[in-house]
């Protein structure tokens, strides 16, 4: 005996896929006004929005290249790409590459102010173990130590 599986069995409403993808409604909506998704997104005959198990997995990817810095034009463009299919693989990559050596040349840089900000902790954590926090960062006098 077949069956066929009921794809709305397997479909999400817009509170389960914010739930899902830490998203907010609002947030899942814009992504679709601005035509970050790579499917059409669903509606119930009552227009509820239904979701796909393929667009949760779509937009956890779009989460992480947005928490990463990845600008909007550049995620649309990354979107359109993957909505026309096969053929555009090299351009895909180029584009995952520049934004990768963004990340890169950005993770230095925070490694650059961790290591700053370590020495500070360490300056002040010696001087208050030592009860001489006294002039750390102190305008008013000459010799503060910041």
């Amino acid at each position: 005996m077949t069956t066929t599986a009921d794809p709305d069995a397997r479909s999400l409403s817009i509170g389960e896929v914010a739930e899902r993808t830490g998203l907010s409604v609002h947030a899942l909506r814009f992504y679709e006004r601005e035509g970050l998704l790579v499917g059409p997104v669903r509606r119930t005959p009552g227009g509820r929005r239904r979701y796909a198990p393929s667009d949760v997995d779509w937009l956890l990817i779009c989460v992480k290249l947005r928490e990463s810095d990845m600008p909007l034009a550049d995620l649309k463009h990354f979107a359109e790409l993957v909505r026309r299919g096969p053929g555009n693989e090299m351009e895909r990559l180029s584009l995952l590459e520049t934004h990768r050596q963004r990340v890169d040349t950005r993770i230095r840089a925070l490694e650059e102010c961790r290591s700053v900000i370590t020495g500070k902790v360490g300056v002040y954590a010696d001087h208050l173990a030592r009860g001489e926090a006294g002039g750390l960062w102190d305008p008013t006098t000459e010799d503060a130590i910041s």
